[in-house]
């Protein structure tokens, strides 16, 4: 595409671009909406006419032996559950030695067919169910493939505010960004729920946006396609009208074309704002203006891009409280955990800590080791102290129940607990005592035996300790000490 003035020529990146492949413009906000009638730019128009032409051979790039082999690296890195033909990842790899050559013919002449994907729902946290759709291994080869080829198209004219499933980009930057916003000022934020969004994408206006860039009629087929593949739930086979259920290679990047429409249109009005995903915050400096710009952007959104707000969920909000991608915001800029996420790190280990389980004590440290490692390495940009200390002494409690529990007897209590260090006298009242499990977790003689020491020497890894240590920039660490006889 030739340079103009309106537009800047992306730079060429040799790992992002492939051999011989040219990059699109980047376009922002006002380059496509430049009047507030919000009619289209004709520079914008005559952009994507050149892109088009430029992209008449797609299905070329995508069927190339060399792009299909990389594509199925990455859906067997990724695993994965089997689709509706019961065929593994590991199976994959034989089918692809043996029929690559029919799969690019059937790509190069239109006629592969797509298989239904197999619907899953997991049940959210505030009620109702996620959809998930699991396509078959030879359609997560394709769509990785044709994912492959079209990101190297989109990725330079998404807009600089979108950081979800985007190479280079993380949550912990998009919630870094939005800390700066509120640093500077803007005070309120408008949080924007898209009701069901991946299940209410409209497919005639997506296939539109896809049409505006996308010159090869092979790729648009194949796509629309993959849109209209049957959902198969509970054994029965139906239609898709809309949407793009998550769990295929091609969703993340469908989505952020729909959502980039919204995006361009916040720059075009000069809105801060963060996308992750379908997560959207609008910062504002004023109530006024935020409620201003909600009922604007709502209608916007329904009325322009036919997707739904979820307007019980949707609402005007001071930073901290705020519940984005986990995180609260304080009046500073600095990032800080909701209590949402709180109380989803307490719903996640309950199940894993109940104390009639069957399992030694090590078996259960080895499991929640990985998952505390891991939720602390989400949320280290966050001033939790206090949280931690909090969430520390709870998770210990459940343990303390959970190991008690396992001795069973009066006369196991006491000896596990005398063999701790804890005097006889106390062992014995403790063991004796007609409190419930949990409440016996809590007692002097349960946590001077199983105190902070004790849960050390067993492995268990020390949120706290850790976090004090190793994020010190957000922890602002304060030396601590064991201190207490009941060691929590």
């Amino acid at each position: 595409m030739q340079k103009t003035g309106k537009y800047q020529e992306s730079p060429r990146d040799p790992i992002l671009w492939g051999e011989g492949d040219m990059g699109s413009p980047v376009v922002q906000g006002g380059d496509v909406y430049p009047e507030r009638n919000g009619r289209v730019s004709l520079q914008w128009l005559t952009a994507c006419k050149e892109e088009r032409a430029l992209t008449t051979d797609l299905m070329d790039r995508i069927a190339d032996p060399s792009n299909l082999v990389t594509a199925l690296r990455q859906v067997v890195s990724n695993r994965g559950s089997a689709g509706i033909d019961g065929m593994t990842v590991t199976e994959l790899k034989e089918w692809f030695n043996h029929n690559w050559q029919k799969l690019q013919s059937s790509l190069l002449n239109d006629t592969y067919t797509p298989s239904g994907v197999r619907g899953v729902r997991i049940p959210k946290p505030k009620g109702g169910c996620r959809q998930l759709g699991i396509p078959t291994v030879k359609d997560r080869l394709v769509q990785q493939a044709i994912n492959q080829v079209l990101n190297k198209r989109y990725e330079p004219i998404f807009s600089d505010h979108s950081y979800g499933f985007r190479p280079g980009r993380s949550a912990h930057q998009a919630l870094r960004k939005a800390g700066g916003y509120v640093a500077q000022g803007y005070r309120y934020v408008v949080d924007l729920d898209l009701e069901k969004f991946f299940d209410k994408v409209n497919h005639d206006r997506l296939m539109w946006l896809l049409g505006t860039r996308i010159g090869d009629k092979r790729v648009l087929s194949l796509i629309g396609k993959f849109l209209r593949s049957g959902i198969m739930q509970d054994g029965l086979m139906s239609q898709r009208l809309q949407g793009t259920p998550q769990g295929s290679p091609l969703s993340p990047l469908l989505s952020n074309i729909v959502l980039d429409e919204l995006d361009k249109e916040l720059e075009a009005r000069g809105h801060k704002f963060v996308r992750y995903a379908d997560d959207q915050i609008i910062l504002v400096r004023s109530e006024e203006a935020a409620k201003r710009v909600e009922r604007s952007i709502t209608d916007f959104i329904e009325n322009r891009m036919k997707l739904k707000v979820n307007r019980e969920k949707s609402r005007t909000c001071i930073p901290w409280e705020l519940n984005f991608l986990g995180y609260t915001i304080h009046d500073d800029g600095g990032l800080g955990i909701s209590r949402e996420s709180v109380s989803k790190f307490k719903a996640k280990m309950r199940p894993i800590t109940r104390r009639n389980r069957g399992i030694s004590l090590e078996q259960l440290i080895s499991e929640l080791n990985p998952i505390l490692r891991g939720w602390l390495n989400y949320f280290r940009l966050a001033r939790m102290k206090n949280h931690l200390c909090g969430l520390e002494a709870w998770l210990r409690r459940r343990i303390r129940c959970f190991r008690l529990k396992q001795c069973k007897r009066a006369v196991s209590i006491a000896k596990f607990l005398n063999a701790l260090g804890v005097p006889p006298n106390r062992s014995w009242s403790t063991a004796g005592s007609s409190k419930g499990w949990y409440r016996l977790a809590c007692t002097p003689a349960a946590c001077e035996g199983m105190n902070i020491a004790w849960f050390n020497r067993n492995g268990l890894f020390n949120l706290y300790s850790y976090y004090c240590f190793t994020f010190k920039e957000t922890a602002q660490y304060v030396p601590r000490t064991l201190g207490g006889v009941r060691g929590r």
